[in-house]
């Protein structure tokens, strides 16, 4: 009776186990059918020439299989990502088309989540022919100017001030505190301290015996080497009257403009610089045949003779990319 009931219990606990497997695999299958993949690329102008193929804002990229299933925008660097079932992808035939109303329909057939797409986009409309009767407009000796808030140190002026220890060398201390170091003498005690005032402070604090008997005398407190503030000092004499002087230099913190130049790299119609996110009131200066004009860049990052935008870089940092009007050229 007993083997019975052991046998049934054995198969009763098989039985669990390939339950509990196949229920695994299911859910396994499950997750995987439906997680997510992400196709990933980059959108940029098609050129014989390497450093002219400018990234592609604005692209519009879509994953269709009769109707869209997903899409994405390019942003300035020309970077796209487009998150789709793993399912959609393995089992679909999807098109990942690209559309921007400048450039020429570019399709991707049957992606994968695998490889990084590197897109091309030929100009739809070819380049505007020059107009003999309108001569290029040249733009030369071009930088960036701008500002940014730095932290200075400008000395204001020196603290100083002198004191007296008084004491009579030669008189037993006999255990009377203040002593000389070897308890032997009686010794005095003298401070002095220095105020820079609101918002100021010191530094390079020093202290000088000036007068008297100064290899007898050792500076007992030093609150003046740290700088700050307040400063102070704490001496003591066991020998004749001594002078002291305390002296430190007084600053002030400030923050102030300073005004930086970058200059650009130009190649072709194309002008490419960085700044930092601290940078402000950023402007072009440059001449217009022969002329020299300032270009404030504002939000709107508007020029007469260029198209410019923005891309937002790590650490706040900002790209700017300007793209030279037609009848414009860089001299």
């Amino acid at each position: 009776m007993a083997t019975k009931v052991t046998r049934r219990t054995s198969i009763r606990n098989i039985a669990y186990v390939v339950v509990a497997i196949i229920a695994a695999i299911l859910i396994t299958r499950v997750i995987v059918r439906y997680r997510s993949v992400t196709i990933r690329g980059a959108v940029f102008r098609q050129s014989d020439d390497p450093n002219k193929e400018a990234p592609i804002a604005g692209v519009r990229i879509e994953a269709t299989e009769g109707s869209v299933l997903a899409s994405a925008i390019s942003g300035p660097s020309g970077g796209f990502a487009v998150s789709l079932q793993r399912s959609l992808i393995r089992r679909h035939s999807l098109t990942l088309t690209f559309r921007h109303p400048d450039f020429r329909p570019f399709n991707i057939f049957d992606p994968s989540g695998e490889p990084l797409y590197v897109v091309k986009l030929m100009p739809l409309r070819p380049p505007v022919p020059l107009d003999p009767e309108k001569p290029l407009i040249h733009i030369s000796n071009i930088f960036v100017r701008y500002t940014v808030k730095t932290e200075a140190t400008v000395e204001i002026g020196s603290g100083v001030k002198t004191f007296q220890v008084d004491n009579t060398a030669n008189v037993p201390c006999n255990g009377n505190k203040p002593c000389s170091p070897d308890g032997k003498w009686k010794a005095a005690v003298g401070s002095a301290s220095l105020d820079a005032g609101p918002d100021n402070e010191f530094r390079n604090g020093r202290v000088s015996c000036i007068a008297g008997p100064c290899p007898f005398t050792d500076v007992q407190r030093d609150d003046f080497s740290k700088g700050g503030r307040t400063i102070g000092v704490t001496v003591r004499n066991w020998s004749d009257t001594t002078t002291f002087l305390l002296q430190a230099e007084a600053v002030r913190r400030v923050i102030t403009d300073t005004t930086r130049k970058s200059y650009p790299v130009i190649v072709d119609h194309t002008i490419d610089f960085s700044l930092p996110a601290s940078a402000e009131g950023t402007c072009i200066e440059a001449e217009v045949d022969g002329m020299p004009i300032v270009f404030p860049i504002g939000p709107n990052l508007w020029l007469s003779w260029a198209d410019c935008e923005t891309q937002l870089e790590p650490e706040n940092n900002r790209l700017y990319r300007c793209e030279l009007k037609p009848g414009y050229a860089v001299k």
